[in-house]
């Protein structure tokens, strides 16, 4: 029994050792096109919701207005669009290079549309680690954030004029070049 005991303990340090050398020596793929370290998502992922069902609003101090669905298509546009997208948009070049991916929350995959509005309140006031979500909550309102998640909880029946606030920019026509003078 003691036998097993001593070989128990020693795998477990040898483990550990293991470990930290793996991740201090430079192996761990840590660059966001590097293939995902094993139960890397599945970790990340039980360890987010859990954290979140314990410490997300359970309803919205503001209501889904169109006042307030407006401003957050406005906050949208400006602080989310970047790495997230606009409604009927390509996925932006920088939301392609993020690990994990941006979801594309105007897309019928990337939509939060069955997500509580204190979901996404959540994640946009607190970030989400190792994803490139940062924190907005030193950058945005406590009313910004909410009608952001409000927006996104309604993603999918926006009234008119929110839906067009979120259309993407048509793009500028490139500038005509001057033609070059003539040589003298």
């Amino acid at each position: 029994m003691i036998r097993f005991l001593i070989g128990l303990i020693v795998g477990i340090f040898l483990v550990a050792c293991g470990t930290y050398y793996y991740f201090t020596s430079g192996m761990a793929p840590v660059a966001a096109t590097a293939q995902p370290m094993p139960f890397e998502r599945l970790l990340a992922k039980d360890a987010l919701h859990a954290k979140i069902r314990s410490e997300a609003l359970a309803t919205s101090p503001i209501q889904a207005t169109p006042a307030n669905l407006l401003a957050g298509a406005q906050v949208y546009s400006h602080d989310c669009a970047f790495c997230h997208g606009l409604s009927s948009a390509q996925v932006s070049p920088e939301g392609r290079g993020m690990f994990p991916h941006a979801p594309q929350l105007f897309t019928p995959d990337g939509m939060v549309t069955d997500d509580p509005p204190g979901i996404t309140y959540w994640k946009v006031k607190n970030g989400i680690r190792l994803t490139g979500m940062p924190s907005f909550e030193k950058s945005l309102t406590d009313q910004q954030m909410w009608q952001v998640s409000l927006l996104l909880r309604n993603a999918d029946k926006l009234p008119a004029d929110v839906s067009a606030a979120l259309a993407p920019a048509a793009e500028p026509a490139p500038a005509s070049t001057p033609p070059k003078a003539k040589p003298r």
